[in-house]
């Protein structure tokens, strides 16, 4: 009994010494290490809500968004209210995690933010701010597109936005604009004048791109104490890449549809003294019935070298009058000889077949003119520039 009871008590002391090496970092037994540590419990965050503006703010521009994040949970419910107690409409991020609104507060008003929110604890939070927006300021700013809704444009279409007043504050306006592509395009702006920036894409624009094009500037502070007026936007289609050569040798115009060559046209550009420029221009607009005026580039029409001439049709080429357009009375000339005034003359006819054909945003390259080099700034001539000129600043 007794060598009976001294094996057991050996067997049960082996098997806690076995248990102990299996459970014991070093194999030491548990007594001298102390007792193994509890793992400890995971922690469960509140969820926070930061709003923007922050409460109190007193100086916000009406064009700015407004916005509610939570982080470590979701939003249930953001409101926010005028001063006359209506909801103002915001949208809510499908995964509930931020709310923002971006349609355009009032000048000097008062507006509460009040927002919901749940943690991973279960437990709602509840944060409400106030801010109040500036004062109507004593002078706005508007802006125009050159890009109207819906149209169809050519592979050389720049995209213009024209304020109406001088931008102080370049950076700013550059914030307020977009430019969306489908494909994604790339492309840069520049300003050419204290009141214009243009967005052109670094090569022609691919046939059957979509361009959305946004001037989001109501509200915005743009320098000066201005302010943006109101939003302009515009949606349009890249069509077909036309592109017409003139050479002022052969006095004929080539005309080109996706790169495959469809019409030669005999033409005659401007005369000595009054040469055509070289270079590569973007057609600007199109008009049935247009009276040629010499006075539009300093000249009166009841001087020598004046005119007032009417066409049937016309294509504006640059800003300083340069067209094609139909003039019957140079046809014996066209395909021989140069006797405009600068513009490119065609038939009638043919004026109006390139016309039907072409769209604003067209290319319109002028070669062997005997004429000085195309101004970048005259007109739509932005592909008279390289992409690295186009992207370095001026200085």
């Amino acid at each position: 009994m007794r060598r009976s009871a001294a094996g057991g008590v050996a067997c049960l002391v082996l098997v806690a010494g076995v248990l102990a090496g299996c459970t014991s970092g070093s194999g030491a037994p548990r007594g001298e290490q102390g007792a193994a540590p509890q793992e400890q419990a995971e922690v469960v965050k509140p969820v926070s809500v930061a709003t923007v503006p922050a409460s109190g703010a007193a100086e916000v521009a009406p064009g700015e968004p407004v916005s509610v994040t939570a982080t470590d949970g979701t939003l249930t419910e953001v409101t926010l209210h005028n001063p006359e107690g209506e909801a103002v409409p915001g949208v809510l991020a499908p995964d509930g995690t931020s709310w923002e609104f971006s349609d355009g507060l009032g000048y000097g008003k008062e507006y509460t933010l009040t927002a919901v929110a749940v943690g991973a604890d279960g437990k709602p939070v509840t944060s409400t701010s106030t801010f109040r927006t500036v004062p109507k300021p004593s002078k706005t700013i508007s802006v125009s597109l050159n890009a109207q809704e819906g149209e169809t444009v050519g592979v050389g279409m720049p995209l213009i936005v024209t304020f109406s007043s001088k931008i102080t504050d370049r950076q700013a306006a550059e914030r307020a604009l977009k430019v969306v592509t489908d494909p994604v395009t790339e492309g840069a702006f520049r300003w050419t004048s204290d009141k214009t920036v243009v967005w052109r894409p670094k090569d022609y624009w691919k046939p059957g791109t979509k361009v959305s094009v946004q001037a989001a500037v109501y509200g915005k502070p743009l320098g000066g104490g201005a302010y943006g007026a109101e939003d302009r936007s515009a949606n349009i289609t890249v069509g077909d890449k036309v592109v017409v050569v003139a050479d002022g040798q052969s006095h004929q115009m080539t005309v080109s549809v996706n790169d495959a060559e469809v019409r030669t046209m005999p033409t005659s550009m401007g005369k000595p003294g009054h040469t055509t420029p070289e270079g590569t221009y973007t057609v600007m607009s199109e008009h049935v019935g247009y009276t040629m005026d010499s006075g539009t580039y300093g000249v009166p029409a009841d001087t020598a070298g004046g005119y007032r001439t009417y066409v049937q049709y016309a294509v504006r080429l640059s800003n300083s009058g340069i067209f094609y357009h139909s003039a019957p009375w140079s046809v014996g000339s066209q395909g021989k000889r140069n006797v405009s005034h600068g513009c490119l003359n065609l038939s009638t006819a043919n004026t109006k077949w390139l016309m039907d054909l072409s769209k604003k945003g067209d290319l319109v390259t002028v070669v062997n003119s005997g004429g000085q080099r195309l101004e970048p700034t005259d007109g739509w001539s932005v592909w008279q520039l390289s992409w690295a000129d186009w992207t370095t600043p001026e200085s």
